[in-house]
């Protein structure tokens, strides 16, 4: 799933090659994918593009007065054409999702692998209509998400870490993949709770989010659409590195499954040498 950084990564690469580009026609090809019918997607043909935005792990590119919002969830991807095919695509063929065309020439797929359909479009007046974006809590990389801003949101909570950080409610824009990074930079467990950090654990850890984050940031700039998957892979120490070795200790990165994810962790960072169960058969490991 693209997180915070490569969704950074793509609206400054629209930013890039869309703003002040006219939108010539926009399609949709997959039934599950609009999530609005009002105003429509015609209403963007015609309409020039301006700034595009992130919130969280949702894009908003501006197109005349309206908004063209989407969040790619699981399995989705924004795939930059220079040259539009000429032949228009088939609704319900493969992964194509969305085709947005500019005059001139140009434009984007939308695309889904798989089969659980979780990709989302929405034309909107304004971003915080849709309510994935309305919900969302405070960007980790916003001035105003200090050490201070990160304490108060651990204070009170009884949640693992590892959901917390998930938690789009809570931080906006991180998600399986950066969280166990962020863990493993810190040296927690990912079920440690909370609200039992103590001050210097809460120093610790919001300097790991930070540089993890920021560092990720970086690597993803002015990198291509098509190449930030793998950027991304590349700069993981422990997360789908399951069975390899953790590049900070030699010890063997080990994964837990859940019914719909996973997590990889290196117990010697972080649990003190303790194997953490794989929770599917039984109770986490004391």
């Amino acid at each position: 799933m693209p997180e915070l950084p490569e969704v950074e990564a793509l609206r400054e690469f629209l930013e890039e090659h869309l703003a002040g580009r006219v939108v010539e026609r926009v399609l949709p090809l997959a039934v599950s994918v609009l999530k609005t019918y009002d105003p429509p997607l015609t209403a963007l043909e015609g309409q020039r593009a301006g700034a595009t935005a992130r919130h969280g792990k949702f894009l908003a590119l501006r197109i005349g007065e309206l908004h063209l919002v989407t969040h790619l969830a699981r399995a989705g991807w924004l795939r930059w054409m220079d040259t539009v095919p000429a032949q228009p695509p088939r609704p319900g063929k493969g992964p194509l999702a969305l085709r947005l065309v500019l005059q001139g020439g140009g434009g984007f797929d939308l695309t889904e692998a798989g089969t659980q359909k979780r990709l989302a479009v929405y034309v909107v007046r304004d971003p915080q209509e849709v309510p994935g974006i309305a919900r969302l809590g405070p960007d980790p990389l916003a001035e105003a998400f200090d050490r201070a801003a990160f304490g108060e949101l651990l204070a009170g909570e009884r949640r693992q870490i590892k959901g917390v950080l998930r938690d789009q409610s809570v931080i906006a824009g991180i998600g399986n993949a950066y969280s166990d990074e962020i863990l493993h930079h810190a040296k927690v467990s990912p079920f440690k709770l909370a609200a039992s950090f103590d001050e210097a654990q809460v120093d610790q850890l919001y300097e790991a989010l930070q540089d993890t984050l920021r560092a990720a940031v970086e690597r993803a700039h002015g990198v291509a659409a098509g190449r930030l998957k793998a950027e991304k892979k590349s700069g993981m120490r422990v997360h789908g590195r399951a069975g390899e070795t953790c590049p900070v200790c030699g010890d063997t990165v080990r994964s837990v499954s859940f019914a719909d994810s996973s997590l990889q962790y290196c117990a010697t960072c972080q649990t003190g040498g303790k194997p953490l169960a794989d929770r599917r058969l039984s109770k986490l490991l004391k």
